[in-house]
């Protein structure tokens, strides 16, 4: 069927194309997942999702509900056991928005559990590259992801759902992450662990991102290890090593933070450890990771075009360099007011972080020696944020500027951050009564960051 479909109308492939990446952006997508055996009966709970849908599929952002559900292989664990815990969408906050069906075996989905009560962690779960084609206008399936975590802690342990994130590979590559809006979600399944009184093994560790593509470089930190430790990171795939591995070392608290370029594609997990091979005893893992990208399904009649998005500068341009504030009588004194230059700011880098454009002014001096002091200037921050811009530009709030300075314009950290902003101040030079007759200067120093 979708051989035929493509033959009839081959212009709305594209469209096809945008359509997953924009549909599974509002749900959460849809894919099935081998079964987990139950152990005891957990609960689907519903929280709000922010969804961003990838940036060529020009659409907002989408707020919706995701109902979900998370089991465990064991309910009554040990301290020491590894638990397999599952992170199920039952349900999407939408449905198939075009008409042409989507091809099976395009998405793979990955995401957080956030554990808590006895003991605190944040697991990551990822699912296999599989599910059914999607309809046209046809609601979504449900997905499922797995991941483990060791039992530190003996006591009540709550698992809730966290952020996921489903990455597509239909003629091209695109992701769609998904934020619990008011973390944390509520629970879903409680498991009570029990402590032997043997030794147990509290390291662990945990990932910056749970998928990506081959040959990228996934942030591994790790916890209570042996201070000063030489520390292996490895791909693993299943009880197997892969070829992926790098080192790193414990500090003196026994943390350590390193980066793992995962080349093989068969890496479906990543683990930590101490010592010549990997030990379960010495380590921590494995946690889930997806490497993604390459091998999705190119119609018949078609070609696959492959391009990439390189990351720019943050860079700000000045209309000018000199501002003419009015005069003010010697004997009255009173305001002398300007406009600021106005300020670009272009945010090129594609990247998580904002900026900030702060100012700090030197005292204006006269004739004679004669000074005004720099806490004398003050401003009135005005930023402008240019349409489609993934940020929005803050004003600084209104008052003095100083030598120690102040925020003329900033914007947020944010999952996608940049764009175009326009800066402008109105600026006001409190000077006394009486003030020695002459020209004055001082000069307005902005930074950004």
């Amino acid at each position: 069927m979708r051989r035929s479909a493509a033959r009839r109308r081959p212009g709305r492939r594209w469209a096809a194309a945008l359509g997953v990446g924009a549909l599974v952006v509002a749900a959460g997508g849809g894919l099935a997942g081998p079964a987990q055996a139950m152990v005891t009966a957990s609960v689907p709970v519903d929280f709000p999702t922010h969804c961003i849908p990838p940036a060529i599929a020009g659409i907002p952002p989408i707020d919706g509900t995701t109902k979900a559900e998370i089991t465990v292989d064991n309910a009554a664990p040990r301290v020491g056991d590894t638990v397999t815990v599952t992170y199920t969408v039952v349900e999407a906050a939408a449905s198939n928005p075009v008409d042409l069906a989507l091809p099976a075996d395009i998405m793979t989905p990955t995401g957080k559990v956030t554990v808590g009560g006895a003991q605190s962690a944040s697991v990551t779960v990822a699912g296999p590259k599989k599910n059914d084609p999607v309809p046209g206008k046809g609601v979504f399936p449900s997905f499922s992801m797995t991941g483990t975590f060791t039992v530190t802690a003996p006591g009540q342990i709550t698992l809730s759902p966290g952020d996921y994130n489903i990455h597509t590979s239909y003629i091209m590559e695109l992701d769609t992450p998904c934020t619990v809006t008011n973390p944390p979600a509520p629970v879903s399944e409680t498991i009570i662990a029990t402590d032997d009184g043997g030794q147990v093994n509290e390291r662990a560790i945990q990932l910056g991102a749970a998928s990506g593509k081959a040959g990228e470089a996934v942030t591994v930190t790790g916890s209570k290890f042996t201070p000063g430790a030489d520390i292996t990171l490895a791909g693993r795939a299943g009880d197997a090593a892969t070829a992926d591995t790098a080192t790193a070392k414990a500090d003196g608290s026994g943390s350590f933070s390193g980066r793992l370029t995962v080349d093989d594609p068969a890496t479906t997990g990543i683990v930590a450890y101490e010592g010549g091979s990997w030990d379960p005893a010495k380590g921590a893992g494995p946690q889930a990771y997806t490497v993604t990208g390459g091998g999705g399904e190119v119609p018949d009649g078609s070609q696959r075009l492959n391009t990439s998005i390189e990351a720019g500068t943050l860079s700000m341009v000045q209309a000018g360099d000199t501002v003419e504030m009015s005069a003010v009588d010697f004997g009255r004194g009173g305001a002398s007011r300007g406009s600021l230059q106005t300020v670009t700011v272009e945010d090129f880098r594609g990247g998580p972080a904002g900026w900030s454009l702060t100012g700090k002014v030197t005292d204006f001096k006269g004739p004679g020696g004669a000074t005004i002091g720099a806490s004398a200037l003050a401003w009135t921050p005005v930023c402008a944020t240019k349409p489609g811009s993934p940020s929005t530009c803050a004003a600084g709030s209104a008052g003095s500027v100083g030598s120690a300075g102040a925020t003329l314009a900033s914007t947020p950290n944010g999952t996608v951050t940049g764009g175009e902003f326009t800066v402008d101040a109105r600026l006001a030079l409190k000077v006394p009564a009486y003030t020695a007759p002459g020209a004055y200067s001082g000069v307005l120093t902005l930074t950004l960051t």
